[in-house]
Parts: structure tokens; sequence; C-alpha cells
């Protein structure tokens, strides 16, 4: 099999923990070798799959570099080029397994506990060491196709099953197509069924059409999830208005009554609101006297009335003036009314109880301040319920009562989740509970390096476009054993359409080139386009009416 391979060089030096070092054949050019390449080494016993991480020019002798030849010496130029000049290529050993398996098709590579011997050849990997690595889409719905290594055009599957046991995060800097990425996922989960999802789409992005952010046609129009999926997903908004004027038929028009508002909610917003910790606690005071009704009974004071309101419930005068002052704010959100007719959990509930995905779409309300208060309101009721449902399922043992994982996406993510705010918000006590409840996390966010370590550390896969900030780097290798090789790699990365994929849905860390959404992808996921929606129409209304 060896033979067949193209040779790329020859294993000269390393350690297992430092990784390899491969002398670059002369025939094959440094300029090819890319950081972040799949390669693979035939050792004498096994076979090891492997990450160019750096590659760097050497030579034989310090002498030839001293006193080099000049651009018209071509022909001295060639012969010292591949023997008394050559590049060196640092490999990562990430996986291996041993040939008597790769001969009789049987076993799964392993983690690599050694090396390969000397002059051990290195070849190309090819189709049947990626779809033996990664799995493909022809194994089962499990696998989704997500993009294909820099230089193949073989696809990299993820492990979805193993994708939704945990939360997730997606990262990247502004501009390096994070939406793209998040709804290529996103469309996955929903395609293969593995958990029910809901988005807090904060900019409207996934639901319906959306400008193309990367790739061929970029600026043009692409399909939502509402229409590559129809009935299997819903929309949900806060701003009728918003979706009526984009030709949208929302399914249900949000509402939430003040006193589904805590004082916990008001205090994650204490950084958008500007309020000091002495206005959270008086707000605890006016819940004892008022209940359930606190905000209430708080916005409906005139300001000359506060001091006498201050003195009713036992607080100081100016810390209830500025609580007063600071939440009226929130009289200018639509959605919030005193009372409502439809409590939006319950019907959240009731759609992802028939397995039906949400995208909760903010229209015009898209500030900071109405995106942490809904999501932290709705995610919090929703986490009590989901608690419920799971102590049912484990005192009656009936796959009946076993609640459907549920995947929330929060955009944004540092807001809710830096050092501060994860200990107070739902989202904190989420990402630390690992599935414990069946609801998970999906994080997209350009600034990592804000979300607490703790958060961080039990992010089970991650996928990272390009990250320039050193900080942010190192944030999302977080949790990573001697990451430090990878962040050659992540630096490397073009700015649109590549990523680092690493995590608990792959075995290896691999550098891809995303997948195209366009009419490809909508077909694989089961849309259907143009000729054939026509008669696909012309079937069903003969299926209705008969032949005519």
């Amino acid at each position: 099999m060896q033979e067949l391979r193209r040779r790329v060089g020859v294993v000269v030096n390393g350690s297992l923990v430092a990784g390899l070092e491969m002398k670059l054949d002369e025939w094959y050019s440094v300029e090819d070798i890319r950081a972040g390449k799949f390669v693979v080494i035939e050792g004498e016993k096994s076979r090891f799959f492997c990450m160019v991480t750096d590659v760097r020019l050497d030579a034989t002798n310090p002498q030839v570099l001293a006193d080099p030849p000049s651009e018209e010496d071509d022909l001295i130029r060639q012969v010292l080029h591949g023997s008394a000049t050559y590049g060196t290529v640092c490999l990562r050993p990430l996986l291996m397994m041993d040939k008597d398996e790769v001969v009789a098709g049987q076993g799964d590579p392993h983690l690599v506990k050694t090396i390969p011997v000397h002059f051990s050849v290195v070849c190309e990997a090819e189709e049947e060491d990626v779809n033996q690595v990664f799995g493909s889409e022809e194994m089962g719905t499990q696998f989704f196709h997500i993009g294909r290594p820099l230089d193949m055009e073989t696809p990299i599957c993820m492990d979805l099953e193993s994708f939704v046991e945990r939360s997730n995060g997606i990262f990247g800097k502004t501009g390096t197509g994070k939406t793209f990425l998040t709804r290529l996922v996103l469309s996955g989960l929903i395609h293969s069924n593995r958990a029910v999802n809901l988005i807090y789409d904060m900019h409207s992005e996934y639901g319906w059409q959306a400008t193309q952010e990367s790739g061929n046609g970029r600026g043009s129009f692409v399909k939502g999830l509402k229409q590559l999926f129809g009935s299997r997903v819903a929309i949900f908004t806060l701003d009728p208005e918003s979706a009526r004027r984009r030709g949208i038929q929302s399914d249900f028009n949000v509402k939430i009554p003040y006193n589904q508002i805590t004082v916990e909610d008001i205090a994650s917003l204490a950084d958008e609101l500007n309020l000091n910790p002495t206005a959270v606690e008086s707000a605890y005071l006016i819940v004892n006297r008022f209940g359930r009704e606190w905000l209430s009974e708080l916005l409906k004071q005139d300001p000359k009335d506060i001091k006498d309101f201050a003195e009713h419930v036992g607080a100081h005068p100016e810390s209830i003036s500025a609580l007063h002052r600071k939440l009226k704010r929130l009289e200018k959100f639509d959605f919030l009314q005193e009372r409502v007719s439809e409590d939006t959990v319950y019907k959240i509930l009731e759609f992802v109880d028939k397995g039906v995905h949400i995208v909760l779409e903010f229209g015009q309300q898209s500030s900071f301040l109405c995106y942490m208060l809904v999501s932290n309101i709705l995610t919090r009721r929703l986490h009590d319920q989901y608690v419920m449902k799971t102590e049912r399922f484990l005192s009656t043992g009936k796959p009946q009562d076993k609640p459907k994982q549920l995947i929330i996406t929060i955009e944004e993510a540092h807001k809710f989740l830096n050092p501060t705010a994860a200990r107070q918000t739902i989202f904190g006590t989420i990402a630390r509970e690992m599935r414990k409840y069946f609801v998970s996390l999906l994080i997209v966010d350009q600034r990592p390096s804000s979300i607490d370590d703790e958060v961080l550390s039990q992010v089970g896969t991650r996928i990272t476009a390009l990250l320039s900030d050193e900080k942010d780097i190192n944030a999302v290798l977080t949790g990573v054993s001697n990451a430090n090789w990878l962040r050659s790699v992540l630096a490397s990365l073009d700015s649109k359409q590549q990523a680092l994929l690493m995590g608990h849905a792959v075995p290896m860390p691999v550098v891809i080139r995303t997948r195209d959404y366009d009419h490809v992808f909508y077909s694989a996921m089961g849309a259907v386009e143009g000729e054939a929606l026509v008669q696909k129409a012309q079937s069903n209304i003969a299926d209705l009416f008969g032949d005519r």
C-alpha cells in the first residue's frame, strides 16, 4: 500500500512529547507544505496519523548559507537543493493503528503511545486514512460532513452523537464566518435528529434567509433553517413587525410578563444597566414586600413618590431611586407586559417535546440588554422545567419520560459567561453541569479570553476560525494537553472558510476548509428546489385529488 502513496519525506528526529521532525524529499517543494496538513507515517509495526505544525529551512553546513548562490546560479541552487539545503517539517503524531489492523480493516485508531523508527516514510494522507480516522456519512447519520482537509477533497466528519454529549463552542474574530459555521453545525444537528435546538438569534440570521459571508456567491442570499427544514423548525419572534416586513410568518410572538423577571435576572444585567450592588440588594427588599410583582410595583411608582416607597420596603431612598431610574429602560420593550395570554416557556417546551427546533428572532430588539434579559429569563425557566423532567425520568425509568436533549445556542457568549456572570447566570450553571439535565450550550463568540476558564474547560468540541489576539488563542486551548504546538496552526488559518476542529466530536485535531453553504448543501439536507419542487407539488396535488 505504501508504494501507491505520494511520499513526502522521512522521519529523522523527535520524541513522543516534543513531536517528530521530517526531512522533506528533494522533489517535494517546501512551499507545498502547510501548517495543519494531514499526513501519515508508515512505521515498522504501526501507521501514525499526524499533523504538520511547523516548517523550516535547514542546511548540512553553515558555510553554504554564508555564501548563498546568486539568482543567476540556477544550476548551483539545484545541486544544493535536497542535499546541502533541505526543508525540515515538524509533525505531531496524534493517532496510531497496528499494521495488522490496517490490513485486516479492523479496529479503530487510538492515541499515540510511541513513535516510529528512524527513516520511517512519511506520505500524504489519502481518502481511506481520512475515513478511517473521522468516519464518513455512509457509516450512519451520526457522522456529519463539515469540511475537507486543506489539500484534499475527502470529507471530514464530526461525530454528532459525541457532539451533543457536551457543551460546545464556535470561536473566531469578527469577520471570519462564525455565523456561517454555526449555520452548518445547526443544519447537521437538525438533519440528524440528535438533539433539539433553541437558537437565540440576535441579528435574525438563522431562521430565514441571510446574506452569504464567504465562498462563492458572497453577498447573495442563502437559505435559513426554516427554509431548509420546513415544519421541523419554528420561528419565534420578539418583533412581529420586523418579521412581517421581511415576509416571514412567525409561529409564535413572544411576550414576557413582568412577574417572570427575578432579581437574579436583573443582577446579571448589572453592567448593561450600570447598576451598583447596593441597588441590586435593594431589589430583594422590594421582593420581600411584593413577591413576584416586585418589578411592576417599582416601575409604576412616580419619581416623587420614591422616598415613601423606599420607606415602605425598608430600603435607602437613593438606592431605590437609582434602581427605579435604571429599570425604567425596560418599559421601552414592547414584549414586556403586565399580563400575557400564553406562557412562552410552555410554548417552547411544547415545540421541543415534538422535536421541533426553535429560532427566536430579536428583530429590531437586538440590543445586548434585550438579548441578555430575554435569554436569561427563558433559559432559567427552561432549565427549571428540565430539572423536574429529569427527576421524573430518574424516578420512573420510563423511556417516554426521558427529556429530549436540548442545545441552546447563544451569541456574544462572553457577556453571559465571563468570570463574574458565569457565577450569576443560568448559562454558567448549564456549562458546568455537562448535560446532567439534558441541556447543553452551543457558544458562539469572538472573545474567548473573556469567558470563564472553568466554563471553557467544560467545552467538549471547539470549532475555531482565525484568532489574532494571543489571549484568545490561549483561551481556546484551555484544557487541551500539550497545546503549544496548536498555536502555530491557529495563527496560520485563513480569515475565511478555514477552521481548526478539535475535541470530543473528532478523534484528533484537524484543520478544515469548511463546506460550502450552497445548493449542493441544501440538497444534502433534504431541501427541494427548482424543478424538483414543482414536481413534488404536482405529485402532492395528484395524491390529494387524483389525476385529471
